[in-house]
C-alpha cells in the first residue's frame, strides 16, 4: 500500500494525508468510548497505519512531513501567549504563579537528576526534564466536566494548568539553547545561550506581535486576520528555524504581545478552529514515528522516567502549596491531578530528538511517546481521585 501511494506523486501525498486524518478520526471513536483523551487515538492510530504495524504509510512520506512539527509547535505556542496577559496574571495572583513554577520545575529537576544517576548525557537528561515539566490539561478538564466538579480546588487546576505549558516551553528553549551551543563549539558561555532567547523574544515574538496587533486592529475583515496571524506566526516560525533555533519562545512571545497591545481574545478562537486538522496530522505523525523496537531499549529508563515525573509532579505542588499557604486538600491531592502528559511534551520531543545523536533522540522520543500514552491512560483516574479526596464533587455527583 504504502509503495502505491509513493508511486502516485502528488496524488499519493494527498491521500496520504486524507488516511492520516481518516485514521485519526477513526480511533477517537473508540478512545472517547474509553473516556480517553483524543490525542491518545491520534497516536495510537499513528502507531498502527506506521512501518511498524500496517505499513500504509512510506517511511519517506512522513520524512517529508517533520515541517508539519514546527508548524503545528507554532501554533501551539502563539496560543499559549494567551495566558501571559498581565491584568490576567495580576488577578490571579503570585501564588499561581508560584505553584506552577513549583510543580512543573521540580519535577524537571528530579527527571534530569534521575538520569544523570543513571549515566545518561547531560543534553538528554536536560532535555527529557524539561519536556517532563509539561502538563496535558486535557484529561483533568474532560474530569472535571464529566462529574460537575467546583470549588477553590478547582479554580485552582484550572489556573495552573493554563501556566504549566509556558513554563515547559520556557524551560526547554533554554535547555535547548544550552545543547545547542555545547554542539556546536564544544564549549558552552552564557552569551551562547541568552543571545537567542533574548533574539527569539525581543526582537522577533515582542515585534511580530505589536504588528500584528497593529494590522489587525486596521479594520481588516475575520477572515483577512486570520490570514495575517498565519502569515505572522509562519513568519517566525520560519526565521527561527532558518537560524536553527527553537521557534517556541518567539511564537509564545508574539501571542504574549497581542493580546497584551490588543486585549482581544478573538483571533485565539479563530485559530483554535483552524488548527485542528494541522494537529490530527501532527499526533499521527507522532505515533508513526514511535519505534516499536526502542521500547524495549527504553525499558527501564522509561520506567525511572514515568514514576520520577509522578514524585516530582507530587512533591512540587506540594512544596508549592506550602510556600503560598494553600489549603491542605491542595497539598495533599492537588499533585494527582498533574500527571497527564501528552500534547506540547510531544512536540517538544519531536524537537529535542533533532538536537540529540541519532540513538538518544530516538530514545528520548520513545520515553515520551510511550509514557504519554500510560500517562492518559492512569491520567483520569488519578484527577477523579484528586478532585473526589478535595470534596469538589457534588454529591449527587459522587454517587
Amino acid at each position: 500500500m504504502a509503495r502505491f501511494l509513493s508511486n502516485l506523486g502528488e496524488a499519493g501525498i494527498i491521500l496520504n494525508i486524507a488516511i492520516m486524518l481518516a485514521s485519526g478520526f477513526l480511533l477517537t471513536r473508540i478512545t472517547k468510548r474509553l473516556r480517553l483523551p483524543d490525542v491518545t487515538g491520534y497516536i495510537i492510530s499513528g502507531v498502527i497505519i506506521g512501518p511498524w504495524c500496517l505499513k500504509l504509510i512510506a517511511p519517506d512520506f512522513i520524512e517529508q512531513m517533520d515541517f508539519v512539527t514546527d508548524l503545528a509547535l507554532a501554533f501551539i505556542a502563539f496560543g499559549v501567549g494567551k495566558y501571559f496577559k498581565l491584568s490576567a496574571l495580576k488577578a490571579n495572583g503570585k501564588n499561581m504563579v508560584i505553584l506552577t513554577l513549583f510543580e512543573a520545575l521540580i519535577a524537571g529537576i528530579f527527571i534530569t537528576t534521575a538520569m544523570l544517576l543513571m549515566g545518561l548525557s547531560l543534553s538528554f537528561s536536560l532535555l527529557l526534564g524539561a519536556i517532563g515539566c509539561a502538563t496535558a490539561p486535557a484529561s483533568t478538564i474532560m474530569t472535571i466536566r464529566q462529574y460537575k466538579a467546583k470549588g477553590p480546588f478547582i479554580d485552582t487546576i484550572l489556573q495552573v494548568v493554563a501556566l504549566d505549558d509556558a513554563v515547559a516551553l520556557i524551560a526547554f528553549s533554554v535547555c535547548a539553547a544550552f545543547v545547542q551551543a555545547g554542539s556546536k563549539t564544544g564549549h558552552i558561555s552564557a552569551g551562547q545561550i541568552i543571545l537567542p532567547i533574548i533574539f527569539n523574544i525581543s526582537a522577533l515574538g515582542v515585534l511580530s506581535g505589536i504588528l500584528l496587533s497593529y494590522a489587525i486592529h486596521r479594520g481588516h475583515s475575520k477572515d483577512h486576520s486570520l490570514v495575517l496571524a498565519c502569515v505572522c506566526i509562519m513568519g517566525v516560525a520560519g526565521i527561527c528555524s532558518s537560524m536553527d533555533v527553537s521557534p517556541l519562545l518567539a511564537c509564545m512571545a508574539t501571542g504574549t504581545a497581542y493580546i497584551n497591545t490588543s486585549g482581544n481574545k478573538h483571533l485565539f478562537k479563530q485559530i483554535d478552529q483552524f488548527t485542528p486538522p494541522l494537529l490530527v496530522i501532527f499526533f499521527v505523525l507522532s505515533g508513526m514515528r514511535l519505534s516499536i523496537p526502542s521500547l524495549a531499549a527504553a525499558g527501564m529508563i522509561g520506567l525511572v522516567y514515568f514514576l520520577v515525573r509522578i514524585a516530582g509532579k507530587y512533591v512540587g505542588s506540594t512544596i508549592g502549596a506550602i510556600i503560598t499557604n494553600a489549603s491542605s486538600e491542595i497539598r495533599r491531592y492537588f499533585g494527582l491531578a498533574l500527571i497527564p502528559q501528552a500534547g506540547v511534551s510531544i512536540g517538544l520531543a519531536v524537537l529535542g530528538q533533532r538536537m540529540l545523536p541519532s540513538d538518544s533522540g530516538t530514545l528520548l522520543s520513545t520515553i515520551i511517546l510511550s509514557s504519554g500514552l500510560l500517562y492518559e491512560i492512569i491520567g483520569p483516574a488519578c484527577s477523579k481521585l484528586a478532585i473526589k479526596k478535595s470534596g469538589s464533587i457534588p454529591v449527587k455527583e459522587n454517587k
